[in-house]
């Protein structure tokens, strides 16, 4: 979708806290919380597919305690007496308060009422849940419509046991070319759209983006650099020497031929690829007969770009304009919803989704549920094609229609290109389950080893692996990553900025003691009602196996920390590395155990690995983040031998503190008055390596 922004969006809607959860049962019967405000989430990047995991599958029983039918019946019954006769949402908790189901009707006496009779037969799955239901809440409504917008926004916020849910719910990137520049600026854009410019998206994930974006500066050499960088600048940079930027910022071209450019970027991305590449290959041929060779191999290359830009984006329908395309697929107890964003006529994407559902829903059931959601918080297309008809598609294409602005239509076509769209989806919601799949199997298999060589009590569900860094002292921070049966879970990762005042630099155990009192003290004493909840309530909070990088030494201060906060039910192990820091050479230690010693080629030994060096990329990562920002805060004074004379000679040459940075020790030592020791010095300064 394309479309301008000049001023503010409205504000966001407000959440409603919800009411009561059902937390897992961690070690000492201590009801768990979420990780503590003080512990920032990760940003980790990755493939959208690969993130989201498969949710646990919801057994027909167990899952909810039941009670008496009658004692729901009885309750469903006291509801009905009070229930309007009009359109509204309800919802049914258990004697807990926690939301059982959150449903909408045109008639709620009336639906209440088919709950109600005792005698009516229901599946399995709809007797769990009245046999749970103490208390009954219902909103009433000026529209069904109005009913169903609000039945998908409090699913997704309410989460509540026996609805389909939408899971992995990320923000779509866009690609934002700026219109409060003379010279507009290319960028990845998420959030709210209040920057004026115009946004081209929504494309499915941010490896999308960042591969159109730079395929688009070598056709179109649209800058990508912030205002300040090109305020800044005195001579053209390198993206200007590889033509990948026609160098606006130093007048390396002229107003009217940087908006010619802006233009045909403009242009390409609403559509008109067409007429763009015509333009491109007539002012090629222009230049060639004139003989200017270098001018016609620039476009030449350009062509080529845009060229490479399509073959990426694979199918690209010829009837279609604006459409996204849905596609579900059920096996093994899973639903997999496939989904293809189609805009201008160029595919930009697909995402794969693992809703959670009972494995009693129909496939129509589980997409019109996933429908609403996904669409609660995010502009809807002209078009939205299915692979399966669903009830309510004309009251759904209604209510996005509202929300939208412009009419949606809700169809599952039968013949012709959209049919082929969206069997080409149904192919790919096909393999997405598949591989989804076959990789929990081999994790599973991982696990089961790796319990059987530790002598486990069980496979892990949960694995942490913390890991610390930190240049003598400064700028120290500990991270935990976790692990479990669908790999690695990267919303759940967590960075500890160390805050202990009077530490020894370098005092590794210090700052692990710290990170894993802050960690395990909240899961202990969980904040007070009201603080904010886990982002997955399927996912266990309290690890199974805690693993630590370090030898016996860090494994019994683990031990003693682990005593003194009283946890004697959770898994620990260290990982020490081999001699001279070798790969398939460390040694691993448990508590009262000898050392263990795995053949380099175990694939047990590997997944520790794997564990082991993720733990630690994230932790470099956090910390050269902190940093960043501390040499970004201090400039250049902090560098010893580097006075006043010589940071200007280096500013006046490079223009930002950023492009110092990124300077090589040779460009270093050709500003003036800058020695050989000196840009080394400097560059040392930027670019050390952490402990």
């Amino acid at each position: 979708m394309v479309h301008d922004s000049t001023d503010n969006p409205d504000d966001a809607r407000a959440h409603k806290s919800r009411r009561g959860t059902a937390p897992d049962a961690p070690p000492r019967e201590i009801q768990q919380e979420t990780a503590p405000p003080d512990l920032d989430p990760a940003s980790a990047s990755g493939d959208d597919e690969d993130d989201a995991r498969l949710p646990d599958i919801l057994e027909e029983s167990g899952a909810v305690a039941e009670g008496p039918l009658a004692t729901g019946h009885e309750a469903i019954e006291r509801a009905v007496r009070l229930a309007p006769t009009s359109a509204g949402v309800y919802r049914m908790l258990n004697a807990s308060s926690d939301v059982l189901y959150v449903g909408k009707a045109k008639n709620v006496k009336k639906r209440l009422s088919s709950y109600a009779r005792q005698s009516a037969p229901l599946p399995a799955r709809i007797l769990r849940m009245i046999a749970a239901t103490a208390t009954v809440e219902i909103v009433s409504t000026s529209t069904e419509t109005e009913a169903l917008l609000l039945e998908a926004n409090l699913i997704k916020q309410l989460r509540p046991r026996f609805n389909v849910q939408l899971r992995d719910d990320k923000s779509f990137p866009y690609i934002l070319i700026t219109g409060d520049h003379w010279a507009p600026q290319i960028l990845k854009h998420r959030g709210a759209q209040s920057r004026p410019g115009r946004y081209f998206g929504p494309f499915a994930s941010a490896g999308a983006v960042n591969r159109t974006i730079t395929a688009l500066q070598r056709a179109f050499l649209i800058r990508s650099c912030t205002d300040s960088f090109f305020e800044s600048r005195t001579r053209p940079c390198l993206l200007y020497q590889i033509r990948r930027c026609a160098g606006p910022c130093t007048r390396e071209i002229d107003f009217p031929g940087y908006t010619t450019l802006v233009r045909e970027a403009t242009d390409f991305l609403s559509g008109k690829s067409h007429a763009v590449k015509r333009e491109l290959a007539g002012e090629m041929e222009k230049a060639a007969s004139e003989l200017e060779f270098e001018r016609a191999a620039l476009y030449r290359d350009r062509l080529a770009a845009l060229s490479a830009i399509q073959s990426q984006q694979g199918i690209n329908p010829r009837t279609v304009e604006e459409a996204d395309v849905f596609a579900i697929h059920q096996e093994g107890g899973f639903s997999c919803v496939e989904v293809f964003f189609f805009r201008t006529g160029q595919n930009w994407g697909n995402r794969a989704y693992f809703p959670r559902a009972e494995k009693t829903f129909t496939p129509e059931e589980v997409l019109g549920s996933f429908l609403a959601q996904f669409y609660d918080d995010k502009p809807p297309p002209k078009n939205i094609l299915l692979s399966h008809e669903i009830e309510e598609s004309e009251l759904l294409a209604d209510a996005l229609s509202i929300k939208a602005g412009h009419k949606v239509e809700v169809a599952a076509p039968k013949r012709g290109e959209k049919k082929e769209l969206v069997t080409h989806a149904l192919t790919n919601a096909r393999e997405a389950l598949g591989r989804k799949l076959a990789d929990t199997a081999t994790q599973g298999r991982l696990l089961d080893a790796m319990a059987a060589t530790l002598n486990l009590p069980h496979p892990p569900k949960r694995i942490e692996v913390y890991d610390n860094s930190h240049i003598q002292g400064t700028n120290a921070v500990g991270a935990m990553i976790v692990a479990g049966p669908d790999g690695f879970v990267k919303n759940q990762y967590r960075k500890f900025n160390i805050k202990s005042e009077g530490l020894t630099p370098g005092d590794d155990y210090a700052m692990m003691r710290e990170v894993l009192e802050r960690r395990f003290k909240r899961l202990i004493n969980p904040p007070e009602e009201g603080a904010a909840k886990a982002k997955d309530d399927d996912f266990p909070q309290w690890p199974d196996l805690v693993i630590i990088d370090g030898g016996r030494g860090q494994l019994n201060a683990v031990r003693e920390i682990f005593a003194n906060l009283g946890l004697t039910q959770v898994s620990l192990m260290s990982v020490a590395k081999g001699p001279d820091r070798d790969a398939g050479r460390e040694t691993l230690f448990m508590p009262e155990r000898e050392a263990i010693k795995l053949e380099p080629r175990d694939p047990v030994l590997y997944f520790i690995q794997r564990l082991r060096d993720e733990a630690h990329r994230f932790v470099i990562g956090s910390h050269r983040k902190l940093r960043k920002k501390d040499i970004r805060d201090a400039g250049l004074q902090e560098i010893p031998g580097i006075g006043p004379s010589r940071k200007r000679a280096l500013l006046h040459h490079f223009g930002t503190l950023k492009e110092i940075e990124r300077a090589s020790i040779a460009d270093l030592g050709k500003v003036p008055g800058v020695s050989a020791e000196s840009a080394r010095r400097i560059f040392e300064y930027f670019h050390p390596q952490p402990g």
